[in-house]
């Protein structure tokens, strides 16, 4: 069944994505010659006007192959003839959709909840530090160590973030901004991790439900959680992560399949989580990414002609092979952590 579920939301993610790029490449007039969903071997298709649509052997992509795209083509309708603003939108298309989607999902997640989880402090458990250091009733958290909170999540992600239970507070108390430095935590080590973990000694507002911040919250929601794929880059490089510690296939599956186990909502959080990724991740500026052809384009935009087409199709098969590479590696470390 876990396999069925992981399958399924693959499919809606790869199936939105090029969904994106299909459409936007139709409205602005560029032939799509294939439309396909997985990678590798056909399994089947089935051609309709000028494009064919296929089903391939592995669920783990798809693309939109259009005319002239990678290669030199003087045809009608190719890639290359239509306005430089035009192949803009058509690259940046698959990832608005996915961003949309992940909006779609929260919005449906957030209504589904009893009431919206605030950032402002209503009550502390007896002893909390974080009282004793400078945290009132009453303060709105708006900042974790200089990084913006649109959520209640958000103040949640960035107490994972802060590892020696300290951090410094951003809050609007009586109106005005206050900064307090040094706010405590108590702490322990975790176990299975060996991370020390801070503990939440105090409790946050409810905020109730209305079409207006119900709307508000999931686009705040959608908004942090495509943030969270830059901080997590950024703790990449930064060393506060190991690249081990990162998940491929392998691990989303197996995330997924825990998912499973406590109801649709869990699912449709993953399906949320991994689209949204995915919307963001592609924009990256990287050779072989949306966001590498993105560069490429503007590039165009500037100087008025496009670089040499056999250029850039080095460029993104050289990133087409660090990106593989990459994926091997995180998949063996899913494998390798499922023996653990």
């Amino acid at each position: 069944m876990s396999i069925i579920v992981s399958i399924l939301v693959f499919s809606v993610v790869i199936i939105i994505h090029e969904l994106g790029h299909f459409i936007m490449a139709k409205a602005s007039g560029i032939k799509v010659n294939e439309f396909s969903i997985g990678m590798g071997p056909q399994l089947f298709g089935k051609t309709i006007g000028e494009t064919e649509y296929s089903v391939r052997a592995f669920p783990i992509g798809g693309y939109v192959a259009m005319e002239g795209e990678d290669e030199e083509s003087d045809a009608e309708g190719s890639f290359n003839s239509v306005p430089v603003q035009s192949r803009i939108g058509v690259v940046i298309a698959g990832a608005v959709m996915n961003m949309v989607l992940g909006f779609l999902v929260l919005l449906y997640l957030t209504n589904m909840q009893t009431y919206i989880t605030s950032k402002t402090v209503s009550s502390f458990y007896e002893g909390a530090m974080t009282q004793q250091t400078g945290l009132q009733v009453g303060d709105e958290i708006i900042a974790i160590n200089g990084r913006k909170c649109y959520i209640a999540n958000d103040v949640i992600y960035e107490f994972a973030r802060t590892q020696n239970g300290v951090a410094d507070f951003t809050v609007i108390r009586d109106g005005k901004e206050i900064e307090l430095e040094d706010v405590t935590f108590e702490t322990y080590t975790d176990e299975e991790t060996g991370l020390k973990q801070m503990v939440i000694d105090f409790t946050v507002e409810p905020i109730t439900k209305t079409v207006s911040t119900v709307l508000t919250e999931a686009a705040n929601w959608t908004i942090s959680l495509a943030r969270m794929v830059f901080l997590s880059l950024v703790d990449l490089i930064t060393g506060n992560v190991a690249i081990n510690q990162m998940s491929g296939p392998v691990g989303i599956v197996s995330t997924i399949s825990e998912a499973v186990s406590y109801g649709i909502e869990s699912v449709l959080m993953i399906l949320a989580m991994i689209t949204i990724n995915l919307g963001v991740f592609n924009l990256l500026p990287f050779p072989a990414l949306d966001g590498g052809r993105l560069v490429f384009l503007l590039i165009e935009l500037v100087r008025g002609k496009p670089i040499d087409q056999k250029y850039e199709m080095w460029v993104n098969g050289a990133g087409m092979l660090v990106l593989f590479a990459f994926m091997i590696f995180v998949t063996f470390s899913d494998i390798t952590r499922l023996f653990r």
